[in-house]
């Protein structure tokens, strides 16, 4: 939109500015996960309820328009608090329906081998290095943050086309029609056997009997799966929690006000995080250690809980509790590509594993419920970084 929330403002409408300033990075991210939370929620219980293309196709088609009315507002003046707010209102609904695309697709995925599940893990990754990436083209070509922006959601609605052109024609090749099939047929009797008591036994009560299959069957696969969920929701909780509201305010101890001062925040904090944890997410197209049944995959997850001090203890600046230990911008970067890495790798790793470990009839449900505690742990992370800012 036309105004920003950075320059500087006079008298009211100045302080406004700042204290947005100083909550937007807080607020934004709580604004985000809480929609994330309650939609994927809300996926995984309607699921079954609701068709599969028209969950795709409507949450595409809501977010191509928010960022099309987002492109169109770009170039209209607007006071700082309008502008907050409705930037605010923006992201609810983006993240809302982003949540229920989510959902669906790491429930379609579910039912496939693990290697389909590793493209859309890969996928949100390299988003947010195109975007860091993006970010640092238009600081270097010294662009007007008006037009920057509004290249950003332009190009946002051009692959949203592209993705509902791709969703529209990919059940229309031969050839995934055919590899379904052969999927399909390769089901085990048993289950073959189990849909077809479950087809003879609901005939005569189908919506009551429906409900307890359900019920039953979420149960169970929550049972199976509850390492694997709670290490997906711990780790969004650690990341989220520091990523960026801590690692955004990290101030270079080495530019003395040169160039690389313009520069360290949107290279080392944000296209070097995305970079790093879009590598972790791809490799696990290659390599998938420790196994799905493995304890360490837990244990490290856990173990990053130490990211949490190491970055409160980097020169985050303004801070009033704590020392500044990690001085060098050095450790900061080395503490980046970690977290990072670990991160995708490890929350990757979880994602794939979940719908493997429940029955093929389970993969969909299972996948859904992963992808709730996921947006469980985005939800929480954001919470918490309030408090692990304050404690800096």
């Amino acid at each position: 939109m036309g105004t920003s929330l950075s320059g500087n403002g006079t008298g009211e409408e100045g302080n406004n500015r700042s204290l947005l300033e100083a909550k937007f990075n807080n607020v934004m991210t709580l604004c985000a996960m809480v929609p994330l939370l309650a939609f994927t929620c809300l996926n995984s219980v309607l699921h079954q309820r609701i068709p599969q293309k028209f969950r795709i196709m409507g949450s595409l088609a809501v977010i191509l328009v928010v960022f099309l009315l987002t492109a169109i507002l770009v170039k209209i003046e607007m006071a700082p608090l309008p502008f907050f707010t409705l930037t605010m209102i923006k992201i609810v609904i983006i993240n809302s329906f982003g949540a229920i695309l989510q959902g669906s697709l790491f429930g379609m995925a579910g039912q496939l081998p693990t290697k389909y599940t590793t493209p859309i893990m890969s996928g949100q990754g390299l988003a947010g290095t195109f975007a860091a990436f993006s970010m640092i083209c238009a600081i270097s070509s010294g662009s007007e943050i008006n037009d920057a922006a509004f290249g950003y959601f332009i190009t946002a609605c051009v692959v949203i086309l592209l993705a509902i052109i791709s969703y529209v024609v990919l059940p229309k090749l031969v050839i995934t029609k055919l590899w379904i099939l052969c999927y399909y047929i390769n089901l085990s009797e048993k289950v073959l056997r189990r849909v077809y008591s479950m087809i003879i036994s609901n005939a005569n009560n189908a919506f009551g009997q429906f409900t307890v299959i359900v019920t039953k069957l979420c149960n169970c696969t929550v049972f199976t799966i509850w390492v694997l969920a709670l290490s997906v929701c711990f780790a969004f909780t650690i990341t989220i929690g520091t990523f960026p509201a801590v690692t955004v305010d990290v101030k270079s101890t080495i530019a003395d006000g040169g160039t690389w001062g313009l520069y360290f925040i949107p290279v080392c904090c944000f296209l070097l995080f995305n970079l790093s944890d879009w590598v972790g997410r791809s490799l696990t197209a290659v390599c998938m250690w420790p196994g799905k049944d493995s304890k360490l995959v837990p244990i490290l997850l856990v173990a990053r809980v130490i990211f949490v001090p190491l970055f409160m203890l980097c020169n985050v600046q303004p801070r009033y509790n704590l020392p500044i230990f990690f001085e060098h911008d050095a450790w900061f970067i080395v503490f980046m590509i970690v977290f990072a890495f670990s991160n995708g790798y490890l929350v990757s790793l979880c994602m794939c594993f979940g719908p493997k470990k429940v029955a093929a009839h389970e993969a969909e449900t299972a996948g859904a419920i992963m992808a709730f505690f996921l947006s469980l742990g985005l939800a929480l992370g954001a919470s918490l970084s309030f408090l692990f800012r304050g404690l800096v």
